[in-house]
């Protein structure tokens, strides 16, 4: 959790808590920041302010936003109960209205921006998300890094045979059992392979069923991508982070689930 210390100074003149209601609602209509503006005077009554469309892009960089959202992922981790058992997989999102990521052969491009996301299995939340204008491995780096740093324990972990490498496997201990596939062009195998392959030869039914579960990081996507847009219409780098970041808060709240009494 981050803390926001009080500043001196004269106060904003949109309080946080409406200020980052402002930029949900927007983030959630998926619409460009002068039609959110015009949505505004319908809501007015509900946020009670009217702002201009320059304001609702700068929302995409306001540090204290950012930390409510940051504090929000967690909390809302807290109170669903992560299983442990994990599948992860990336994703593009574009930057301009005529490339789609999923239609274009050709991924390595400067059109998109790259988004790794760690799914629960369980739950269907995402525990860690990563993101990066260079290449999705760096932004599956990056979601490592956050789901270290978050304290939570891999029990087990499905991927995409991209991420086949001696050098990601590293990164998974003895005590997290990792569901992949190798390239065809694997020259060595080493000692984190003989384990996987050891495991597979064991129980190659239930071991290919886990594997297979990565399909719901795929169906995680498809289904942000419809509510929330695969196009990022942000022009500054830490912006479309932020955009992208949020998306991945927005799926969580719709997958928390009504608990019975």
């Amino acid at each position: 959790m981050v803390k926001i210390e009080n500043k001196v100074g004269r106060p904003k003149e949109v309080d946080l808590t409406r200020r980052t209601m402002l930029f949900l609602f927007a983030r959630l209509m998926n619409k460009s920041n002068r039609d959110v503006e015009e949505l505004l005077e319908l809501f007015e009554p509900l946020f009670s302010v009217k702002v201009s469309y320059k304001y609702i892009e700068r929302l995409y960089s306001d540090e204290e936003v950012k930390v409510v959202l940051h504090n929000l992922f967690i909390l809302l981790l807290q109170d669903e109960t992560v299983s442990g058992k994990f599948s992860g997989d990336r994703t593009g999102y574009s930057l301009t209205i005529t490339n789609h990521y999923r239609t274009r052969p050709k991924k390595q491009s400067k059109e998109y921006r790259y988004a790794f996301r760690v799914i629960d299995l369980d739950t269907g939340m995402y525990v860690a998300l990563g993101y990066s204008n260079r290449s999705e491995m760096d932004a599956f780096n990056k979601a490592m890094r956050m789901l270290k740093g978050l304290g939570i324990k891999i029990g087990s972990m499905s991927l995409d045979k991209y991420y086949s490498s001696r050098k990601v496997l590293k990164l998974f201990g003895k005590e997290t059992a990792v569901y992949l596939i190798p390239k065809k062009n694997i020259a060595k195998i080493g000692l984190e392979w003989a384990r996987i392959i050891k495991t597979l030869i064991e129980n190659p039914i239930q071991y290919m069923k886990n594997y297979f579960m990565r399909n719901l990081s795929e169906s995680g996507f498809s289904a942000d991508k419809r509510r929330f847009g695969w196009h990022i219409r942000q022009k500054r780098e830490d912006r479309r982070e932020m955009a992208i970041f949020t998306i991945g808060l927005l799926h969580n709240l719709f997958t928390i689930r009504v608990r019975p009494g």
